[in-house]
């Protein structure tokens, strides 16, 4: 089936994923991220359902299992968590830098945890706050053409630029509805210009940046008709500039 808008037709291809199943299969799938050599790293964001379950799958775009990595944890009925390094509770987002490391945002520990591209632990950083460089329930991220971290800081109603190391460079945005504001931020990537766009959850748009994070502009409003948004929460911008979001409820992909 192939469908057309705007001069762009999307022909389906394949699926990839089994179901549950141990190693190919997905479980909530939430995000994923392409590394150089074409693999796949794709986020189990659902509880631990397996005794070996990991959060991260490692896979090819012609569904060729590679690996997993990161140990989830179950929160249910328990109220005092204590994680090892490189375990997972509930991620949100993952994000590639320019050597290929992995790293993934975790909106209950509030921290982003990095991982070599084979899944072999390196590091993590990231406490929970308001104040500059502090978080609170991250959300989206991408990696800016200079190899810093654009983290979406959902519940701060903010985008935060980081180092790789996660030393805080700056941020912009707040609470409200008007120009450059948000209300949960939750998706974001750059374009070839390294201008960057937020979907901006609650407000039903996606906002446009420059890469100092001034407001360019916005666009949708609430609603199900053709550019209306009902939650969007994911945006991605191809290498001609052409806009796809993800809307959440609206239960389709504009």
């Amino acid at each position: 089936m192939a469908t057309a808008a705007l001069g762009v037709s999307l022909q389906y291809s394949h699926s990839i994923g089994r179901g549950e199943f141990s190693g190919p299969g997905f479980r909530n799938p939430v995000a994923m991220a392409r590394g150089a050599d074409d693999s796949m790293y794709v986020v189990n964001r659902s509880y631990e359902y397996r005794p070996d379950g990991k959060r991260i799958t490692i896979c090819t775009v012609d569904e060729e299992y590679i690996g997993e990595f990161a140990r989830g944890v179950h929160t249910a009925g328990v109220t005092d968590i204590v994680t090892e390094d490189g375990s997972l509770i509930w991620p949100t987002s993952v994000a590639l830098d320019q050597a290929g490391n992995v790293y993934v945002a975790d909106e209950w520990l509030n921290r982003i945890s990095i991982f070599t591209k084979d899944g072999e632990w390196v590091g993590k950083w990231g406490t929970e706050g308001a104040g500059d460089g502090k978080i609170k329930s991250p959300s989206g991220m991408v990696f800016d053409a200079a190899d810093n971290l654009l983290l979406v800081d959902s519940q701060n109603n903010r985008v935060q630029k980081f180092t790789k190391d996660g030393e805080f460079i700056s941020s912009f945005g707040s609470q409200g509805s008007g120009d450059g504001q948000f209300n949960l931020p939750w998706g974001i990537d750059v374009d070839g210009e390294d201008n960057i766009y937020v979907a901006d959850w609650r407000n039903d748009r996606i906002q446009k940046f420059t890469k100092d994070g001034a407001f360019l502009m916005a666009f949708g409003s609430s609603g199900n008709e053709p550019g209306e948004f009902n939650r969007p929460t994911g945006v991605a911008v191809d290498r001609n500039g052409m806009i796809y979001v993800a809307d959440w409820g609206n239960d389709r992909m504009q």
